[in-house]
């Protein structure tokens, strides 16, 4: 029984004495990166460095040691899905090694060889880097040794089950295959202990976390790592790289056993026990599969973090990027936008600004949006196309996207982000989106004030406060915005301060309505009783709320100091009289012309988008942006005066 056991283990003893008389002789082999794995161990040649010698630092800069990549993590998942890795890898014979063997034979070896070279790896990981870091904690104390088994959970007992049994099988049925033709029976019968991969596979991302913090914490661990990594028997790879080995394994079994079975022969003995192995082996490949795509996000994540400097309390490993890219802020204030930059993540979106210069952290987060109570809509402006509105509980953004295609994608990914939220939270249903265009939306529910940042109006859409409706200027009455609902209104109208919970409950500026609405305490106001004027009548910015209404240039004296544009709508409420104001959402109409009777005829310029408005001495002069809006405005005023409204015949076809 002795004489079989030392006949079983020859092959991996031959090839860990490698790694063991290294210490002695410093005699290894080189070789690079994962190649190495498919090197037959009987064409080495040894080297004569000393490879656990401390290395000098011009040696060590020379060796180049590589970190795990993002790309080298895409790589690796691609090739394991496609099996593209195997086609630089086919087997290679020394001189002299003869015949053609049969097709299955070939991939056996092939296995064998891979197994060996994998064995020698493991035995780098276990006794080796495991070892030594055991060694040093027990010595110096400068690191727990219950840190250095984390980081290598259960490598020891994959090191035993390899080397101990199912390289001396592989290789034993190799040696015997002229009589047993077949390993099916045997990888079936082992395949069950690759479950142990499970605990390694499912360990792997916090043991990567625990080496990065001991590495940079401790200098002893540091320079055990370091030692090692930089010898050849390491071959110039991290020890991440090397951890890396076992998560790889087994997809490459399932790629080899899967070709194998392609190959045998119809009636081979093999071929039912080879698949019921294959069978086994593809649910432990996925453990493997699920792990790389792990790793693959979790290494663009920490890019992403990179990037963004970002603080210890948004920095969160469940995170996922779902999108990121440049848009452009519509300024309340500004007349032009300006350039900012997106990330939205699962949980968040990031509202951020370049940095002019990009030394560390490449942007500077503005804001943070929580996707929980988030809405996203398309808007409506003639000005800014391809715009769009965030709304979260933090703040209320006007974006506007470079193209329509990309505006799109915006929406359909911040909307998905906000169903996969409310699926998982059931609290958040209240935040689901109204239907889209609703004009509603303009405005906060007032259910919602102070719970949420409003959307802002923009200064240059009114000229007047909203409230009182006087209007603003430079000195006496300047523009405020209620940080409640938004609107534009002078400071006698906004001299109020309410707690509002989307602002961490701070005391913010707010107009007297929402004031009494947030505070419950309602304040005597002299106007209060006071009728509405005929020209207080909200303007009607959208066409659900006119007949037709869009900016008309305004020609002639008789205008007076009103200015050469006005806002014009007929309103489905008061359908017989025109409305003019200075901007789309001024609460008060400069002009009110009551269109019965009146008579529209062209204008007497050479101009055809001009049109008049006359009626006994009164004579009103307006130019459209082109003929088509021209004649709608004509056909407009023409039923107007004539006593139509949407109530009577025909109303069906005057909705503009």
């Amino acid at each position: 029984m002795e004489g079989a056991s030392e006949e079983t283990l020859a092959s991996v003893s031959s090839l860990v004495t490698v790694f063991e008389n290294s210490r002695m002789t410093g005699a290894v082999p080189r070789v690079h990166g994962l190649e190495a794995e498919h090197q037959q161990p009987g064409c080495r040649s040894p080297t004569s460095s000393g490879p656990w010698e401390k290395p000098t630092m011009e040696e060590a800069l020379e060796s180049g040691s590589r970190t795990v990549s993002r790309r080298y993590l895409s790589s690796l998942k691609n090739k394991l899905s496609s099996g593209a890795w195997r086609k630089s890898y086919q087997p290679r014979t020394c001189p002299g090694s003869g015949t053609q063997e049969p097709e299955e034979k070939k991939i056996v070896r092939e296995l064998l060889e891979t197994e060996q070279a994998y064995v020698a790896r493991l035995h780098l990981l276990d006794q080796v880097f495991f070892q030594e870091l055991l060694k040093e904690a027990r010595g110096s104390k400068a690191f727990p040794e219950e840190v250095v088994r984390l980081i290598f959970s259960n490598i020891s007992s994959i090191y035993q089950f390899h080397s101990q049994f199912f390289l001396p099988e592989l290789q034993r049925r190799l040696d015997d295959w002229t009589i047993t033709p077949r390993i099916g029976d045997v990888i079936q019968k082992l395949a069950p202990f690759l479950k142990m991969y499970s605990e390694y596979v499912k360990n792997f991302e916090r043991a990567i976390e625990l080496l990065a913090t001991w590495t940079d914490k401790s200098p002893p661990f540091q320079e055990v790592i370091t030692r090692i990594q930089s010898s050849e028997a390491s071959a110039s790879l991290t020890l991440q790289h090397h951890m890396l080995e076992p998560v790889q394994r087994i997809p490459r079994y399932e790629l080899l056993l899967k070709e194998y079975v392609q190959k045998l022969p119809g009636q081979a003995p093999d071929l039912a026990d080879a698949q019921k192995a294959l069978d086994t082996i593809f649910s432990a490949a996925q453990h493997s599969n699920a792990a790389i795509t792990e790793m693959e996000r979790l290494q663009e994540l920490w890019e992403v973090y990179q990037r963004l400097g970002l603080d210890d309390d948004i920095v969160d490993p469940s995170n996922t990027l779902i999108r990121e890219g440049p848009v452009l802020k519509i300024s309340f204030r500004r007349s032009g936008p300006m350039e900012r930059y997106l990330f939205l993540f699962n949980n968040m979106l990031l509202y951020c600004v370049p940095r002019v210069i990009q030394v560390g952290a490449h942007f500077q987060v503005r804001t943070r949006i929580d996707v929980a109570g988030m809405k996203v809509r398309e808007l409506t402006d003639a000005e800014f196309p391809h715009s769009f509105l965030v709304s979260g509980k933090q703040r209320t953004l006007e974006l506007r996207a470079r193209s329509q295609e990309e505006m799109i994608s915006w929406l359909q990914a911040c909307q998905a982000a906000i169903d996969q939220i409310e699926k998982r939270n059931e609290t958040f249903k209240a935040a689901v989106q109204s239907p889209e265009g609703d004009p509603q939306e303009q405005e906060l529910q007032s259910v919602e004030l102070g719970l949420r940042a409003p959307q802002w109006v923009r200064d240059k859409m009114v000229t007047m406060c909203m409230r009182c409706q006087e209007p603003f200027n430079a000195l006496t009455r300047r523009r405020h915005h209620c940080r409640a609902c938004g609107y534009v209104v002078c400071a006698r109208c906004s001299d109020y301060r309410a707690e509002l919970k989307y602002d961490a409950n701070r005391p913010s500026r707010v107009c007297l309505d929402c004031y009494t609405f947030l505070t419950g305490n309602v304040l005597p106001e002299e106007k209060e009783d006071k009728r509405r004027g005929i020209l207080e009548k909200g303007a009607v910015a959208g066409s659900e709320q006119s007949l037709i209404c869009s900016f008309l240039q305004l020609l002639g004296d008789k205008w007076g100091k009103s200015g050469s544009r006005g806002w014009c709508a007929i309103p489905r409420d008061d359908p017989l009289v025109l409305y003019v104001y200075a901007a789309p959402q001024d609460m008060r109409a400069h002009t009110s012309i009551p269109l019965l009777g009146y008579q529209v005829t062209a204008g007497p310029q050479a101009d055809p988008r001009v049109f008049q408005l006359q009626q006994s001495g009164q004579l009103y002069t307006f130019k459209a942006e082109s003929e088509e809006l021209k004649g709608r405005w004509v056909k407009a005023m023409e039923r107007a005066a004539s006593g139509w409204s949407p109530g009577g015949p025909g109303n069906k076809d005057l909705s503009d």
